[in-house]
């Protein structure tokens, strides 16, 4: 009994494939490998003899849905490393990558946002030193 429940499909219509009793023509047929393997089923069903299947051999291309990835926004990449090089520069790289992104569509709104976090954090910082210098200065001189 097979897992359908012996369900019957009915015949195959006349003319289907080869003459009983003959093989496919030579040259036809999908490659050894390919189908159902041996004792798939009951006897008499799955592919027509002497044809491929429906379905072409695997390993032809990305899935149906996969296509053209967006680039990734060229100042975002940059504000991401001016991070480590001069981070007031990927403030700005940042902002400028940001608004080109929200445009265009492209990728890489993370790098531009993290540009954007570290470089104001740095500037806040190098402002704050700024202003401590200048009090400290100004309270040393007479």
């Amino acid at each position: 009994m097979s897992s359908d429940g012996d369900f019957y499909r009915g015949d195959p219509p006349p003319g289907y494939g080869p003459p009983p009793g003959q093989g496919p023509p030579s040259g036809y047929g999908p490659p050894s490998g390919y189908g159902p393997p041996s004792g798939y089923g009951p006897p008499g069903y799955g592919p027509p003899p002497g044809y491929p299947p429906a379905y072409g051999p695997p390993g032809y291309g990305p899935p149906p849905g996969y296509g053209y990835r967006r680039p990734t926004n060229t100042m975002a990449i940059l504000a991401l490393v001016f991070i480590f090089v001069f981070a007031p520069v990927s403030l700005v790289l940042g902002l400028v990558a940001r608004r080109q992104i929200r445009e265009t569509g492209e990728e890489g709104d993370g790098m531009a946002l993290a540009g954007v976090i570290v470089g104001g954090i740095s500037v806040a910082f190098l402002v704050l030193g700024l202003l401590f210098f200048v009090v400290a200065v100004s309270s040393v001189s007479p």
